[in-house]
């Protein structure tokens, strides 16, 4: 967020800006074309170099924003995890590149056009799914904001697999939690070791953050009886109804109080 917030002061500051090693993810450049829609002068978005002349001031105009790549590559995991044939209407495959690799790797079908993705994965995922290892990386390597999501993947499949993180400390809190629910992971330094078991039991468990938290409700669609997690309120920072998107696919979820 911080290339975010810069860019915007930039754009109505005095002179020229110039922003260095600047993130190249997909929202950012889409952010740099909305701000020129408004009158902003900027020149560079979607490399590591980006020109920002400032101006006097922004005006009205319509933006329509580019899909959330992170919210698409949740439910393409989901429907590996569970099996089914899902299209997800205007998602951007080109921005997901990483993701749909390991994808197909695993054993997913996956194709993408110019309206959206399709996932079609087959039930249950330990007959069919082949874990893979992966290491997040700056886009457009594998992004930390799906290493999460992916371990579930391996939870469930063929195979050992290593998840190694590089971008976030501490990204593996979901990881004791998914060993609840039977899943065989031993965390050492920024590298976690994913055995892959034939099924997830449902279990209580507690999320920690936007990531883990969405992990979970995963783990939960895969598992075999009642989940509950507990702290799901970080969901909300970055999905929208997700139980309600889950539940039109036929997922059996429901958000109570308490």
């Amino acid at each position: 967020l911080g290339d975010v917030y810069k860019r915007q002061a930039a754009a109505l500051a005095e002179g020229e800006t110039v922003l260095e090693n600047a993130a190249q993810e997909p929202e950012i450049p889409d952010l740099a074309e909305m701000l020129i829609a408004m009158g902003a002068k900027i020149e560079g978005h979607g490399t590591s170099r980006i020109h920002i002349q400032g101006v006097e001031r922004l005006q009205g105009c319509e933006h329509k924003v580019v899909a959330d790549r992170i919210e698409a590559g949740t439910f393409l995991c989901a429907v590996a995890a569970t099996g089914g044939d899902v299209f997800l209407r205007h998602a951007r495959g080109d921005h997901l590149d990483a993701v749909i690799d390991k994808l197909r790797d695993a054993g997913a079908t996956v194709t993408a056009n110019e309206e959206g993705i399709r996932i079609q994965g087959q039930a249950p995922a330990y007959a069919h799914l082949k874990a893979q290892n992966f290491r997040t990386t700056e886009y457009p390597g594998f992004p930390t904001d799906m290493q999460a999501q992916f371990m579930v993947l391996n939870a469930i499949a063929q195979g050992a697999s290593k998840v190694t993180e590089t971008i976030f400390e501490n990204r593996f809190m979901h990881a004791p939690e998914l060993t609840r629910m039977g899943a065989k992971i031993e965390v050492h330094g920024g590298t976690a070791t994913v055995t892959g078991v034939k099924k997830l039991k449902g279990a209580r468990v507690m999320a920690t953050d936007l990531r883990a938290s969405v992990s979970l409700i995963l783990a939960a669609l895969a598992a075999e009886g009642e989940t509950v997690v507990s702290r799901v309120y970080h969901l909300d920072r970055g999905y929208e109804r997700v139980e309600e998107k889950l539940r039109a696919c036929g997922a059996q979820i429901e958000r109570i109080a308490g």
